[in-house]
This record gives structure tokens, C-alpha cells and sequence, in this order.
């Protein structure tokens, strides 16, 4: 068993107030769709990307497992209803189709204004990765993430940070918060995972899941203070390390939840 375990907690001013190995560089699944939505979220505020344009569901980007859209009769939606898909159950189809319209470079830029030098959304989601595509969906460190969701937290709520404006934030914000997967760092808060919007506290989060990689990073926050996070567990393919990737992220939930609820009153 050779699990790699990194993450990463600050506060809302961006101090770390836990880590461990936060700046080693892991693969991290679907967590590079956060840039996506952050880009996306911009070009709308900008009004260089209507919300209400119609997109197809094209065959030749269609990728199975995560995702509604693949169940759906419909073949167009409005970029919102794309987003909100993404955001929501990190939709495959939807990411590629995203992805189509804001383009690739365009996410990398967004990412490095958000304060990240290794960590990525390096491609669309493919079923099969030959030697010719990158070697990975997205690659990550545990301090950027964790420092790039408290920045999304931050100007949500009004506060200027580098790389994301206040309504684009807002955007990116909405969609995570109807995130389903509340399986890691979120499952000891014991909320509904179809139903967690915040009447003055809460929680969203973004996760990864790969055969080898299992990746949340999110904010948590009660009327009085926030904390974000990023957590990142990494294995070889022939490693068997059962159920240590969920126990770790548990472990840092149930020390996240307890922090957040004591700053309260």
C-alpha cells in the first residue's frame, strides 16, 4: 500500500492553517473543471459569452460515466444549463462541449490569474488517453486549489481578489453549491447532498475520481468564518489501498466541520 496524501486548509484571509505536503503536484481528475467554470463565469459577466446560447451536444465529444446529459433526451442546452451541469454532477458531455466554446488556453490563463503555476485543467475528458493526449484530465497542488476556492468564496461575498470578479464568482459559486458528490472532505458536515444551499452557513466543494486519484477541494463557512480546502490522494495502478483515500478525507472533514462550528456564536 503506497498512498500519496496532500492537502491544504486556509482561512479566509488566506493564512494555511493545516497542511500536509500541500505542494506536491498530483493528478487530480475532475477538479480542473473549476477553471473551466471560473473562465466561463467571467465571459459572461464580460457579456462576451451569452448565457442563452444554444449548445449542441455533439457526438464526437461524447464521454460516458460522470453526467446527466448522456441521459437526457434533449441534444441542445443554454450555456447556463451546461455550466449548472457541470457544476452540479461534474457532467462529462457537458465539460467537452464547454470546453468547445471557451477553449483550452483561454482556462489556462484564467488559472494562472487565479494564483496557479501547477495546477491545471490540461484537456477534455476522454474515455481512453493514448500517448498523443496529455497525460492527465487536470494536475494540481493542494496549496493552489485550497487557495483558489477560498478566492472564489472571497468574491463571491463581495471581496476584490486577484483572477475572478465578484458576479463571476457568484456564478461559479451557485453552480458548485448544487454539487451531489459529498462523498469526501464533505461527508462528516451531514448534509443532503440534493439539497445544501446555505441560510448562513454551508459548503460546496468540487471532487475528482479516477482509478487512481481521488480529489475534493471546496469551502466551508458559518456566519462568522470560512475555511477552504483542498485535499488530494494519489495511488500507483497495481497499489491496493482500500479504503485509506476515503478515511483521510473524512479525517480532515471531520476536523473542518468542528472548526467551522466552533467559530460560530
Amino acid at each position: 500500500m503506497a498512498l500519496t496524501w496532500s492537502f491544504c486548509v486556509v482561512d479566509q484571509d488566506g493564512t494555511a492553517v493545516d497542511e500536509a505536503d500541500a505542494d506536491r503536484v498530483h493528478s487530480t481528475a475532475s477538479i480542473g473543471k473549476v477553471f473551466l467554470l471560473c473562465e466561463a463565469a467571467e465571459l459572461i459577466v464580460m457579456g462576451r459569452l451569452d448565457p442563452a446560447e444554444s449548445l449542441l451536444r455533439e457526438p464526437s465529444l461524447a464521454v460516458a460515466d460522470s453526467g446527466l446529459w448522456q441521459h437526457l433526451r434533449t441534444e441542445r442546452l443554454p450555456v447556463i444549463d451546461v455550466c449548472a451541469l457541470i457544476g452540479a454532477v461534474s457532467d462529462n458531455w457537458a465539460t467537452n462541449v464547454l470546453l468547445e466554446v471557451v477553449g483550452l488556453d483561454a482556462v489556462g490563463v484564467r488559472a494562472r490569474a487565479l494564483g496557479c503555476q501547477r495546477s491545471d485543467l490540461l484537456d477534455r475528458v476522454r474515455s481512453v488517453r493514448t500517448e498523443q493526449d496529455a497525460p492527465a484530465l487536470s494536475v494540481g497542488t493542494a496549496r493552489e486549489l485550497a487557495e483558489v476556492a477560498r478566492r472564489i468564496h472571497a468574491a463571491s461575498g463581495g471581496s476584490p481578489v486577484a483572477g475572478i470578479s465578484g458576479p463571476a464568482a457568484q456564478l461559479v459559486e451557485q453552480w458548485l453549491l448544487a454539487g451531489v458528490d459529498l462523498s469526501m472532505v464533505a461527508a462528516p458536515f451531514g448534509l443532503d447532498p440534493l439539497s445544501h444551499v446555505p441560510d448562513g452557513a454551508g459548503l460546496w466543494c468540487k471532487t475528482g475520481t479516477d482509478r487512481t486519484v481521488r480529489a475534493d477541494m471546496g469551502t466551508a463557512w458559518s456566519a462568522d468564518a470560512s475555511l477552504s480546502y483542498a485535499a488530494l490522494a494519489t495511488w500507483a495502478p497495481n497499489d491496493d489501498v482500500a479504503d485509506e483515500p476515503f478515511e483521510r478525507m473524512h479525517g480532515l472533514g471531520r476536523s473542518l466541520a468542528a472548526r467551522v462550528r466552533s467559530s460560530t456564536g
